[in-house]
């Protein structure tokens, strides 16, 4: 009888020792995540982008290798939380997550070309850069290749890049996957790997509120051996170095990673990713876990200074979440209002992330469970992330020689013109261009603001205006009338001047003041005066006057002549 109770008791030693090695390998190999908090620090992640984004912006790039002074850091005021609207930081990665409610999180990099080529807003660096490949039927990855992308480090991915972490909480191999997909739109190597790290470090916020913690895991998502992460490896051992002189390492980053030519390869100066990732990081390790030191310092480090403190803000206040947020971030925000060119405003873009949340964990293995009062309860599978071979951007492998099809090319609303001069003869027979400037991508919409075949144009600089010019013989005994329909971008204005034979005739400005409540305006200015005159000279001007989204948009040019009654 003692023979067999202590047989049984083996066996159930064996069973119970067998039972909780499940349950140690089943803790080791799953993170639980109850979706209220999920809900909550991805609400607190868009809310940290948004107050930083909007914070910094009044600094952007006005001080380059220069430390912004204390004095001339803006005062957070509850109501700039809804100056974020029209901001390229936030409406540019709500692109890529409608590439992925529409189409599925399976949708191809040539499905998310097609949709970045469609943007219809301005852009810069190499994202516009990687535009206007896609948009002259270079199809992704070669939109972002070197070889035809000349801002490959450019910090373009990396700014857009929130969005990835957030609709992948302890699945950073989803952020990996996504920065292969979108990063590779308009950048390579490093301005892919800064987006990828960034990314990273979000998908850890939803666990961790150690910030070297979160900043390590963003780092093993990155190829070791990348510049980038070299840049993270200093920034963490110079932080301990100076854990209290944040100054003392900011002039360390800018010997090492700005005046060192090893460090500057195919870099676009103060736009270079990886000096302005230093920048995320100065804000996120000094500013030990305040909030609004970390948007602080991430500021006044320079360069470009709303992405920056918008990056540092929307992981630390993940590591926090929405309802533990002051006030002061959260009291006078505006969950109504769409951000610019989405379809989203603050309450529909948390929503479209926890349904694409909900298909990548199922996708990896995940499973979604109830927990003793019924609430829902993430089970995330972990796995270690896997971050991409080395590229380097002044070395880069070959290309991949892709192309769209002539169907896909159908799709693509917005055609690149590399000759302005031919879209104006098309559309605008008889008139001739001058330079225009690159800002905005200047050439043909197939349609903007309800108007079909729309020119845009950018003043060269602050003082040179871009100009359309015809020269007509303007009949005598006949009222002549020169008719325009012209736009303007929607945060921005310009002047149009009106020249005859070189002398101004007529300025307005065009913009929300002038504009109907379609974003248009009709000019008429009667030739009549010039009547019989020969080769009569017109020009028409878009001027700048404040250098500030200063794109002029023309729907219609005409001008008629009809016999005086």
């Amino acid at each position: 009888m003692k023979k067999h109770i202590t047989l049984l008791a083996l066996l159930i030693a064996v069973f119970v020792s067998g039972v909780g090695m499940t349950l140690a390998q089943d803790t080791e190999q799953f993170r639980r995540l109850p979706v209220k908090v999920y809900r909550d620090k991805m609400k607190g992640g868009w809310i940290g982008q948004i107050a930083g984004v909007c914070w910094g912006a009044p600094t952007e790039f006005r001080w380059q290798d220069k430390i912004i002074p204390e004095a001339d850091m803006p005062v957070w005021k509850p109501e700039m939380i809804n100056q974020a609207f029209g901001q390229d930081d936030l409406y540019v990665e709500m692109t890529f997550l409608r590439t992925l409610e529409e189409y599925g999180i399976e949708a191809s990099i040539r499905q998310a070309g097609i949709d970045f080529a469609n943007s219809e807003y301005p852009l810069w660096c190499a994202n516009n850069a990687g535009r206007k490949n896609l948009r002259a039927g270079i199809a992704p990855p070669d939109s972002g290749h070197p070889q035809f992308n000349k801002c490959p480090n450019d910090i373009d991915y990396q700014i857009e890049a929130d969005y990835s972490g957030l609709i992948a909480p302890g699945m950073p191999n989803v952020a990996i996957e996504l920065g292969n997909k979108f990063g590779q739109l308009m950048n390579y190597s490093d301005g892919i790997y800064g987006g990828q790290f960034v990314g990273g470090m979000y998908c850890e916020a939803f666990f961790e509120d150690d910030i070297i913690k979160v900043i390590n895991a963003g780092l093993a998502c990155i190829p070791a051996d990348c510049q980038y992460a070299e840049m993270v490896r200093d920034m963490l051992a110079w932080y301990k170095e100076n854990p209290d002189d944040w100054v003392a390492t900011w002039e360390k980053c800018q010997k090492k990673y700005r005046e060192d030519p090893e460090y500057q390869q195919s870099s676009n100066g103060g736009i270079d990713v990886k000096i302005n990732g230093a920048y995320i990081l100065m804000g996120l390790l000094y500013g030990k876990g305040d909030l609004d030191k970390t948007i602080v310092i991430a500021t006044r480090c320079g360069m470009d200074s709303d992405c920056n403190p918008s990056n540092a803000g929307g992981v630390l206040f993940a590591t926090l979440g929405f309802e533990k947020l002051p006030a002061r971030f959260t009291e006078k925000l505006d969950h109504k209002t769409n951000f610019s060119f989405t379809a989203y405003n603050v309450d529909t873009l948390i929503e479209v992330c926890e349904k694409l949340t909900r298909e990548f964990l199922a996708r990896e293995g995940g499973r979604v469970e109830k927990d003793a009062n019924g609430d829902e309860v993430f089970v995330i599978p972990v796995k270690a992330p896997k971050p991409n071979a080395l590229e380097l951007s002044w070395a880069p492998g070959p290309i991949a020689n892709s192309v769209f099809t002539d169907e896909e090319n159908e799709k693509i609303r917005f055609k690149a013109f590399t000759n302005l001069q031919k879209a104006v003869d098309h559309f605008f027979p008889g008139w001739t261009i001058g330079p225009s400037g690159p800002e905005m991508d200047p050439g043909m919409r197939d349609s903007f603001r309800g108007k079909k075949n729309v020119l845009v144009t950018h003043p060269v600089d602050r003082e040179v205006p871009c100009v359309l010019t015809t020269s007509v013989d303007i009949p005598a005994g006949k009222k002549t009338t020169l008719r325009l329909v012209v736009g303007h971008f929607e945060q921005g204005d310009w002047d149009l001047v009106i020249r005859v034979n070189g002398s101004p005739q007529k300025t307005v400005l065009i913009g929300k003041t002038s504009a109907d409540n379609t974003g248009w305006v009709e000019v008429t200015f009667d030739l009549t005066p010039f009547a019989g005159g020969k080769n009569v000279k017109i020009d028409l001007e878009n001027k700048a006057n404040g250098w500030s989204w200063e794109a002029g948009y023309w729907s219609e040019i005409e001008i008629k002549s009809e016999v005086n009654r």
